[in-house]
C-alpha cells in the first residue's frame, strides 16, 4: 500500500467549447501534476464531474489516465454508478485499462442497509480485483461510511485497501487508520492535521490546479520541518478558499486554463462557468498567491 500515500490531486475533466471530453487537455492537466511532484489522481471524481459523463467517456478517462501517466504515478479510478451491474462494468473496464486501483461511492439515491453496501462493494471490488478506495462522501450520496460499517466492509470486501474520507466527522480519521486502512483527507485545508493523526495523504479539487503547494506541504512533512509544513499549509489553505467562495469546478478550470495556457472548458451542465467579473477576480487573487504560468516539458 505504500504506492496510495501522498498528493492525489482530483483531476478535473476538461471539456471542448461543445462540451464533449479534452483528451489533448487531460493529459496536459495530468503531466503538469505528475512534473510537479504529485503521487497520483483521483480520477473522474466529484471534481472529475463522473455523475455528469456516460459510462464510455468514463472508460475513456480510464483509458487515459492509464497511458498518459505509464506508471510514474498511481491511479485511482472512481467507478462509483447509480446501479451495481453498471459500477462492476466500470471497475473491469478500469482493470483492463490499466490503472492502479479503483474507488467507488456507495449505492446512492435509495438508501442501502448495511447488507447491500457490503455486497454492493463485494460486487464492484470482484470485478476489478484491484485495490480498493471507499469514496466516503455523505454530502452527496446520504450515506457516511462509519468505522462499524468499514470493518464489514473490511471484512466482506478482500479488495478493500483505504478510502478517500470527505464526511466532517474528522476524528473517524485516526480510526480508520488504526484499522489498517489508508485513509486519504478529502479536505485539501486539513491535508497537514490528518497527516499528524494517521492519514496517507490527501485527495481533493484544488490541488490539481495547485499541485506545488501541497507536495510542499508533504515534503516538509515527510522532513519533519514543522514550521515549513504549517506555512506551506497555510498558503495551500488560501487557494482551497478561493475554490470554496467561487465553486469548484468553475474555478479550477479557469485557473488551470490560465495556467498552462489551454482551454479547460466549463463545467458540464447544470454546472455554470465563472462570470467575467468572477473570473477576474479568481485570476487576480490566484496571481497574488504566486501562482503563475507554467509550461509543461
Amino acid at each position: 500500500m505504500t504506492k496510495f500515500r501522498g498528493v492525489f490531486p482530483a483531476i478535473i475533466t476538461p471539456m471542448t467549447p461543445e462540451g464533449a471530453l479534452n483528451e489533448a487537455a487531460f493529459r496536459e492537466v495530468m503531466e503538469f501534476n505528475i512534473q510537479a511532484g504529485v503521487h497520483g489522481f483521483w480520477v473522474a471524481g466529484g471534481t472529475g464531474e463522473s455523475v455528469l459523463l456516460d459510462d464510455d467517456e468514463n472508460m475513456r478517462i480510464a483509458t487515459i489516465a492509464a497511458d498518459q501517466s505509464q506508471g510514474r504515478i498511481a491511479n485511482i479510478m472512481h467507478v462509483g454508478a447509480s446501479t451495481t451491474g453498471r459500477a462492476a462494468r466500470l471497475a473491469e473496464h478500469a482493470a483492463r485499462a490499466g490503472v492502479e486501483s479503483i474507488c467507488c461511492v456507495p449505492p446512492f439515491f435509495y438508501k442501502p442497509s448495511d447488507e447491500a453496501i457490503v455486497e454492493h462493494y463485494r460486487v464492484v471490488g470482484a470485478a476489478a480485483d484491484l485495490p480498493l478506495f471507499v469514496y466516503n462522501l455523505p454530502q452527496a450520496t446520504g450515506t457516511e461510511i462509519m468505522p462499524d460499517l468499514m470493518k464489514k466492509i473490511q471484512d466482506g470486501v478482500p479488495q478493500l485497501t483505504g478510502l478517500k474520507h470527505s464526511a466532517l466527522t474528522f476524528t473517524n480519521v485516526r480510526e480508520f487508520a488504526k484499522m489498517g486502512l489508508s485513509c486519504f483527507v478529502g479536505n485539501s485545508a486539513l491535508m497537514l492535521p490528518g497527516l499528524t493523526v494517521g492519514a496517507c495523504g490527501c485527495v481533493d479539487g484544488p490541488p490539481n490546479m495547485a499541485p506545488e503547494l501541497w507536495v510542499e506541504v508533504w515534503q516538509a512533512y515527510q522532513e519533519g520541518d514543522w514550521k515549513r509544513a504549517e506555512a506551506a499549509q497555510d498558503h495551500a489553505t488560501d487557494v482551497t478558499n478561493i475554490v470554496r467562495t467561487y465553486g469548484l469546478h468553475s474555478t479550477i478550470k479557469a485557473v488551470l486554463s490560465e495556467r498552462l495556457g489551454i482551454d479547460c472548458g466549463d463545467p458540464r451542465p447544470p454546472g455554470l462557468p465563472l462570470t467575467d467579473a468572477e473570473r477576474e477576480t479568481v485570476l487576480n487573487r490566484i496571481a497574488e498567491l504566486g501562482l503563475s504560468k507554467v509550461t509543461v516539458a
